[in-house]
C-alpha cells in the first residue's frame, strides 16, 4: 500500500507518497495520482490510501518554517541505475541554501565533469522533489534552468532556503 498526504505550501500543494515509511514520490501537485503515474509498474499496482505521513509531513512543515535541512532526515527511495543512485545521493548532500552546476553534481557523485548530461537526466527523472533537491542544481551558463514543477517553484525554493 502507498500512503499519500497533500500539504499546503506557499507555491501550491505538495503531495508526498510513502511505502512502509519510505518516500517513493513527492511533488508540487494537488493530485497524488499524478505522482503515481511516474512510479515503477510494481508500485503503480499498489493501492493508494490517504493518511498522515507523520515524520515526512512534520519535516515539510519544519522546512516551511525555516528549518531548511529538515527534509534531509526523511528516508527516500527511487529506482535507477547505480550511477543514477550516486547522483541522487550527491543531490541529497547539497546543503540547503547552496547550489551546484550539473557538472559539479556529476563530480560530487564521483563521475567525470563531462557527465553533466547524466546529472541533468537524473534531475529530470527525480520523483521525490524537494526531498531529493534537484532545485539546487543550476546550469553553468546562468539562470535557473528547467524544473519539473516550473521555474517559479524552483525560484521560490532557492529564495526560501537562502533566507533561512
Amino acid at each position: 500500500m502507498i500512503v499519500t498526504q497533500t500539504l499546503p505550501t506557499p507555491v501550491g500543494p505538495l503531495a508526498i507518497l510513502a511505502r512502509d515509511g519510505v518516500l517513493v514520490a513527492a511533488g508540487f501537485t494537488a493530485d497524488p495520482r499524478e505522482m503515481v503515474a511516474r512510479l515503477s509498474p510494481s508500485l503503480r499496482a499498489l493501492p493508494l490510501r490517504e493518511g498522515d505521513l507523520g515524520d515526512a509531513a512534520e519535516a515539510v512543515r519544519d522546512y516551511l518554517d525555516g528549518k531548511v535541512d529538515a527534509l534531509d532526515r526523511i528516508p527516500a527511495e527511487q529506482p535507477g541505475t547505480p550511477t543514477r543512485q550516486r547522483l541522487y545521493e550527491a543531490l541529497r548532500a547539497v546543503p540547503a541554501g547552496t547550489t551546484v552546476s550539473y557538472a559539479q553534481l556529476a563530480e560530487k557523485a564521483g563521475l567525470p565533469r563531462t557527465a553533466a548530461r547524466a546529472a541533468g537526466a537524473a534531475c529530470a527523472q527525480n520523483l521525490i522533489a524537494p526531498f531529493v533537491p534537484c532545485h539546487r542544481v543550476l546550469p553553468s551558463t546562468g539562470g535557473y534552468g528547467g524544473y519539473y514543477y516550473g521555474t517559479s517553484v524552483k525560484e521560490w525554493l532557492l529564495a526560501h532556503e537562502s533566507r533561512a
